[in-house]
């Protein structure tokens, strides 16, 4: 079973992240099990959109942009997708990578609070980060990404087993989907946080690289839906976690673990700090190799993980963070233009994810069905309706 685990880890570790922590942490608790439903549907529209790219990726034997810039043959619609792609995750990805680190950092510090390294944390990790993705090919990436991801999800589901939370009523806030004022935002973060678009080309880029048959389709869809099941499992054990805290000023999975701490000792703090280490260095590693696949296909550099302009790529988002992070820089204006262009690229990137895999001269007989066309468009609309909610609220709208 192990063995045909691969990307899907991958993906489910990269949404898994410091935001994601953050966001399921304040839907528990403002909103208690209320908004479970929320993260059920964001979990389900990730498996079906990762499943079309992982398709796309062993079928074709190429990435997501590689397939754009061949099947969109209007020179300029080409030029546009290439460049909102471009701009949408690199610059979004080295801006989002100091909030990565900064995760990482916080499970540190917390882990080792005395420690006269604490100013270097930053740079500890990042550090850590890059000897890991210069010195590691694809199959040690996937096994520390299997183990960190064993280990978040360890922590983080004996954090919300100790609360001794009500199975039922989670059970009703899973099935019965509710609105309570002054939701609406946490749910458009919650999608927002899981169905990410730079993982899109990720897991069809990885998918490649592990397996080179269609024969191994049905492996592909296996390795998709457990792992990102997974992945959304931890998040609603944070949200479970957090929607039991006696707490009323939670900013942070930090503040919960605190919040725990007087029920059940250093212990709850401990776990929560081991899973967020985890989670913030399992997303460290995914944005800046998302980023160089992503340049490397637009610039048809071939995809090899070893070519120095690939290594140079991610080298660049990494260092983005690190720099940011250690002189407290925050980058306002680029983390709101990526949030714009990420808006904007969902949408487009689901859209283009249908065409594509409903082009018989690229999937041939494993293209798409009606089924699979109908799950494809509704969550299409979604993505428009979040995407231009993302937008007005950045620009001030709302």
């Amino acid at each position: 079973m192990f063995k045909k685990i691969g990307p899907g880890v991958l993906v489910a570790a990269a949404f898994v992240g410091p935001g994601t922590l953050t966001m399921c942490t304040l839907a528990g608790a403002q909103f208690g099990y209320a908004l479970i439903w929320a993260l059920l549907v964001s979990v389900l529209a990730t498996i079906v959109l990762q499943g079309m790219a992982g398709r796309i990726g062993v079928v074709a034997q190429t990435g997501l942009v590689d397939v754009v810039r061949t099947e969109l043959k209007t020179p300029w619609v080409k030029k546009f997708v290439i460049v909102v792609v471009l701009a949408a995750i690199l610059i979004g990805n080295a801006a989002y990578e100091a909030g990565n680190i900064g995760g990482a950092t916080l499970g540190l510090e917390q882990l080792f609070p005395n420690a006269t390294l604490i100013s270097f944390y930053p740079t500890i990790v990042g550090i850590f980060i890059f000897l890991l993705l210069w010195f590691s090919s694809y199959k040690i990436l996937e096994r520390v990404f299997v183990g960190l991801l064993g280990i978040m999800g360890v922590s983080f589901l004996i954090c919300a087993l100790m609360t001794k939370p009500a199975f039922l009523e989670i059970l009703k806030g899973m099935v019965v989907p509710a609105m309570p004022e002054g939701g609406l935002f946490t749910v458009i973060a919650l999608v927002g946080t899981t169905v990410v678009p730079y993982n899109l080309f990720l897991h069809a880029s990885l998918v490649k690289q592990k397996w080179k048959s269609s024969k191994e389709l049905n492996t592909v869809k296996w390795d998709t839906a457990v792992s990102i099941g997974l992945g959304g499992l931890v998040s609603m054990a944070i949200l479970v976690t957090a929607a039991s805290v006696p707490m009323d000023n939670i900013s942070n999975a930090l503040d919960m673990a605190k919040g725990l701490e007087p029920l059940f000792g250093k212990m709850a703090v401990y776990f929560m700090a081991i899973g967020l280490l985890a989670a913030g260095i399992t997303s460290a590693i995914t944005a800046p190799l998302a980023a160089a696949f992503v340049a490397s296909s637009c610039f048809n550099w071939g995809g090899n993980m070893d070519d120095r302009r690939f290594k140079f790529v991610w080298t660049l988002v990494l260092l983005c963070g690190v720099f940011f992070l250690s002189f407290n820089i925050k980058p306002i204006e680029v983390i709101q233009f990526a949030q714009v262009a990420n808006g904007l690229l969902l949408p487009i990137m689901a859209i283009l994810l249908l065409w594509i895999v409903n082009r018989k001269n690229v999937m041939g007989e494993h293209k798409n069905t009606v089924f699979q066309n109908i799950l494809g468009f509704a969550i299409v609309g979604f993505a428009i309706f979040l995407g231009i909610k993302s937008i007005l609220k950045v620009i001030g709208v709302y």
